[in-house]
């Protein structure tokens, strides 16, 4: 049993350069498998987190800027199974306008156009978590300079709000590899997108499937049950196409649901894989359709709040349905 361990982690390290984390002994089974999750290798430190960062997932975990331990989701109930939130009918949003007024009004505007999308969906006082996964490749520097990027995640963060009460979206900076990971939250949100960018340094490459590994790393230790909601912002097609299909219909037995956004020129073929992700078949390639995708154009700060949350949102509670009728990825 020893001869064989040390085997498979010599394959693990010479063939993807990756460490097995001695807590997960499981994870080299799950690497023949071709699934190499967070939880199951050694982790480097990202470059955001400080002093104030709380690790996660045991000694190995990672470290994230002021973020407790406790999450919003959990990992695998019995039978395989992973539970979503009870019927929404007859709350609210999860946290008031009242208090959003006090705590970040300039955040006032974009929560009152995601509350109209909200009801046209049907999801008006539904609770998810909200992830928000950002692009950093050499390309989207212009969105960074000009505040695109910014004003996306105070969109984001306004909807988050009416789904997550506890004011805050995990945001994962991706190109090459995970560039970072912050939280984006109702305390502190002005400017942070652009401090954040600027202290990461290098723009690489586009891999998305670092980025979806960093989400469900943080999703798997967490310790909510809600489903939750990926806002994937990209400007084209990753360099591992092959890696980022097999993350994405691995991940459907998870309650993840992944809205890819693209940002660009939407005649350009970079969108093409985007647009084949959102078609994988089902149930040949994952057992629920757990991803969408919209493209904001050349200028996407000039969409008005009202078409992008209803893009945001609109594929969201289909795949809540499906996922329910699956009874692989339960809603209670």
């Amino acid at each position: 049993m020893a001869a064989l361990h040390a085997a498979l982690r010599h394959a693990m390290i010479s063939r993807r350069g990756i460490h097995p984390n001695p807590d997960y002994p499981a994870g080299l089974a799950y690497h023949l498998m071709g699934f190499d999750s967070g939880r199951y290798r050694a982790r480097r430190s990202l470059p955001i987190s400080t002093a104030r960062g709380t690790r996660c997932g045991g000694p190995v975990g990672r470290v994230l800027v002021g973020r407790s331990c406790r999450g919003r989701v959990t990992g695998p109930r019995s039978g395989g199974e992973h539970t979503m939130l009870s019927n929404p009918s007859l709350r609210g949003p999860a946290i008031s306008l009242m208090k959003l007024s006090e705590d970040a009004p300039g955040l006032v505007e974009h929560y009152e156009s995601a509350a109209v999308s909200l009801r046209k969906q049907e999801l008006g006082g539904r609770r998810a978590a909200v992830y928000l996964v950002l692009d950093r490749s050499g390309s989207m520097r212009p969105y960074y300079k000009d505040g695109t990027m910014q004003h996306f995640a105070e969109q984001v963060l306004a909807l988050s709000a009416h789904l997550d009460d506890d004011g805050v979206v995990p945001t994962t900076f991706f190109s090459t590899d995970v560039d970072g990971t912050a939280d984006l939250s109702l305390a502190n949100y002005a400017g942070r997108i652009e401090e954040l960018h600027q202290s990461l340094g290098h723009m690489g490459r586009t891999n998305y499937h670092w980025a979806m590994d960093a989400v469900i790393d943080h999703y798997l230790t967490s310790e909510n049950s809600a489903p939750a909601l990926v806002v994937f912002q990209t400007d084209g097609g990753p360099t591992s196409r092959l890696a980022a299909e097999r993350y994405l219909c691995k991940a459907a037995r998870l309650p993840l649901f992944w809205q890819f956004v693209g940002f660009g020129d939407p005649d350009e073929n970079e969108f093409a894989f985007l647009h084949k992700l959102d078609d994988l078949a089902v149930p040949s390639k994952r057992i629920v359709d757990n991803a969408g995708f919209f493209h904001a154009g050349l200028a996407p700060r000039s969409m008005s709040d009202e078409v992008l949350y209803d893009h945001l949102l609109r594929e969201f509670p289909h795949w809540l349905r499906a996922a329910t009728a699956s009874r692989r990825v339960r809603v209670r």
